[in-house]
């Protein structure tokens, strides 16, 4: 069959530059490269529980059927919903299939057409997506840099007062997906509440790492009441599937009416919402594991110190650790040693992220042990040195 030449050549310039994606194999590996940060996806208690639960609720559905505007709305997502809500202490929480549909779907929808979005230049491609699905101007502000954020506020502050009623959003992330460092937030909030401007922050990768009971950095740091809409995902700390919009009721009702990756698409399964559901309240009662995934974190960034391995290092005290190592070729070359060597590592490529930013992307676990991770610095140490 044939293929457009314009598509092929664009592989073929992928091939060229080394930075091919191709799906990788099932490993038995062990893991510094999934998500699955507390180790909730393997969890058989959670398992069993969700099982249990759908049988004494008598649920036997494999599917939603539909949109929830339609016949999905399966009395597990309210239920769920509520529980939520009220473990992030919001007003309400509105569930949708993946962090992607939630960021698309709140994106495209909220900011309006005379709006101004005021995005980090590191957020995820889901947020950018979204942004970019909207009718509202929208601005990156330099990586965590609030002095650049408050000369593109000041810039478009005269609109904003204008009779046309513009808003402005201002976009982050409380830890971001490749560099794991997380921004200041009450500097942010500050700014926020100056320009009288409405902060969304992505929670994906703080679900389940920041907090007594994993439940983000925004709560951790008692600031959920400042927040205009927080973004949880659940495919990693949570280990299943989904995310939910959290946020005032008059958001949530908006965004059933206008939000476009919620209104027409189907329902998670009841089974994806009962996971949802345990999973969460495993967070409230499961200290043993949000316990262990912060010592690793710590004893992870004393032993790359120890053995002078912080300065290749993005500064980070999340889950995520990246160390730059530029060039496609010798990042995945050192990641393919790492492999080899018992540890599933990945290599995040250019164009992933910026040329010569490359790197290697660890991901802490409360699962791993020091032993793991004081042979895997080690035999990093011995590899870029």
């Amino acid at each position: 069959m044939n293929f457009p030449k314009n598509l092929a050549a664009k592989l073929e310039i992928r091939k060229q530059n080394n930075s091919l994606r191709i799906l990788p194999k099932p490993n038995d590996l062990i893991d510094f490269a999934s998500n699955d940060y507390i180790g909730f996806s393997t969890s058989e208690e959670i398992f069993n529980e969700t099982h249990q639960f759908l049988v004494d609720h008598n649920v036997k559905s494999n599917g939603a059927t539909g949109s929830r505007l339609l016949s999905g709305n399966h009395f597990l997502y309210t239920e769920a919903e509520k529980y939520i809500a009220q473990f992030h202490l919001a007003e309400s929480a509105l569930l949708f299939n993946s962090g992607y549909d939630a960021n698309v779907g709140f994106f495209s929808s909220v900011p309006q057409r005379s709006d101004i979005i005021l995005f980090d230049e590191l957020c995820h491609a889901s947020i950018r997506d979204g942004i970019q699905m909207s009718n509202a101007k929208s601005y990156k502000f330099k990586h965590n840099d609030f002095e650049d954020l408050v000369k593109l506020i000041e810039k478009f502050q005269p609109r904003a007062n204008s009779q046309q009623q513009t808003a402005i959003y201002i976009v982050t992330e409380s830890v971001f997906s490749m560099d794991g460092d997380c921004p200041n937030l009450e500097e942010l909030i500050t700014i926020s509440e100056k320009y009288n401007s409405y902060l969304v922050i992505d929670e994906a990768h703080a679900l389940g790492v920041f907090g007594e009971k994993g439940e983000g950095l925004v709560q951790y740091l008692n600031l959920q009441d400042k927040i205009f809409a927080r973004i949880m995902t659940f495919g990693k700390g949570l280990g299943c599937h989904g995310a939910v919009v959290l946020g005032s009721n008059e958001l949530q009702s908006y965004l059933v009416n206008f939000a476009r990756s919620f209104i027409y698409t189907t329902g998670l399964s009841p089974h994806s919402a009962a996971t949802i559901l345990v999973g969460y309240r495993h967070l409230e009662k499961d200290k043993n594991a949000l316990e262990s995934l912060k010592e690793n974190i710590i004893f992870f960034n004393q032993v790359k110190k120890m053995i002078n391995l912080s300065p290749l290092f993005i500064r980070s005290k999340s889950a995520i650790q990246s160390v730059i190592i530029p060039g496609n070729e010798k990042v995945k070359d050192i990641a393919n040693a790492l492999q080899k060597e018992g540890f599933d590592v990945k290599a995040i490529l250019s164009p992933t992220v910026p040329e010569r930013q490359e790197r290697l992307r660890f991901c802490l676990h409360s699962y791993n042990t020091k032993e793991q991770i004081t042979q895997l610095l080690t035999l990093l140490s011995n590899y870029v040195f």
